[in-house]
């Protein structure tokens, strides 16, 4: 098992993994743009920002310089969000080696060009081995050991089944997935739908709604992500489904905290603000708008929220707007 694994990014699903592979013996080294963060991780043991409450630790040493992080691990975890996936590896990639295998568990596509996370990563380091990370798992949970069940991907399995064995404990099982793009897709269209379901919480609608949403909202996910060449079964999985419910259910999602402020009244860039942290929904609600026309896929939810974050619509009149839309059957 690899015996030093260094992350890029210090937020709350970094930290909680990190946590993980100190409990297990494993050194592990964490940069972060943000002095504050890694002097709070060094000398406090704690990331008072992202993950407050939860003790870090000693193997996890975190910096400023990330030169010295990189070069320390075996592998490498991405853990930025999705849009600074790129702008990471460009100004990093020089000390990146080509036998570190590069784990990313940031969820979403690359906005502008509508790239899956893992095709980007190729582009910038085309030598190296990547693996995908995703599934219902809150960084305030996977800190403290409740026992949590994610997946991994990759285009070259053997790798995938390296990182399985190198993060999983008695609480944190780990399944391999070869649908790497099911893997991705599912991880990125949910937290669209958990920023819909966000919204309907904030209007004051019920159980019913929301029930609604995520059963459509997974019809959507299996569309755009056939469509992309994922598989339907991977959609019933732990990234799909499995994610869906989490996010759009959990006190922790920052995407249905987001949204409820939005289904409140509260402006957007208000709500991101006081959420505090990414809010990942919005962004990949855009970038899957934008692929949903190019494509030529149905996503009414998706097109709703859009309309709601980018035109400026009232969050009732889209409801109408969906629940009048003509009649249909529910399969096909």
């Amino acid at each position: 098992m690899y015996s030093s694994v260094s992350f890029l990014g210090g937020g709350s699903f970094g930290t909680a993994l990190s946590v993980i592979l100190a409990k297990k013996g494993v050194k592990v080294n964490l940069w972060d743009r943000n002095e504050s963060i890694v002097e709070d991780i060094n000398v406090k043991k704690e990331n008072i920002r992202y993950l407050h409450g939860v003790v870090i630790p000693q193997d996890v040493k975190a910096s400023n310089d990330a030169k010295d992080v990189i070069e320390k691990g075996e592998v490498l975890v991405l853990s930025v969000p999705s849009q600074a996936v790129r702008e990471v590896l460009i100004n990093f990639k020089n000390f990146i080696r080509e036998d570190q295998i590069i784990v990313n568990i940031a969820k979403g596509i690359e906005e502008k060009s509508g790239k899956r996370l893992s095709k980007v990563i190729q582009e910038e380091l085309p030598l190296n081995k990547v693996v995908v990370l995703s599934g219902p798992s809150h960084a305030e949970e996977v800190a403290r050991d409740i026992p949590t069940t994610v997946a991994v991907s990759s285009e070259n399995m053997e790798y995938a089944k390296k990182i399985q064995d190198l993060f999983m404990t008695n609480k944190f099982r780990i399944y391999t997935n070869e649908d790497i793009i099911g893997v991705e897709i599912g991880g990125a269209v949910k937290n669209v739908i958990a920023l819909a379901c966000g919204i309907s919480d904030g209007i004051g609608y019920g159980d019913n709604s929301k029930a609604a949403l995520m059963t459509r909202g997974i019809a959507e996910i299996v569309r755009i992500g056939e469509k992309l060449g994922g598989r339907r079964e991977t959609f019933s999985g732990l990234t799909g489904i499995g994610d869906l419910i989490v996010t759009c259910t959990s006190v922790h999602s920052r995407n249905r905290r987001a949204g409820i402020l939005i289904g409140q009244g509260i402006p957007v860039n208000k709500a991101v603000e006081e959420v505090g942290m990414v809010v990942e929904g919005i962004k990949a609600c855009r970038a899957f708008y934008e692929l949903k026309e190019k494509l030529n896929v149905q996503m009414p939810i998706t097109e709703a929220l859009y309309s709601i974050l980018f035109q400026g619509k009232e969050p009732k009149y889209t409801v109408y707007e969906l629940m009048t839309r003509a009649k249909k059957d529910e399969v096909h």
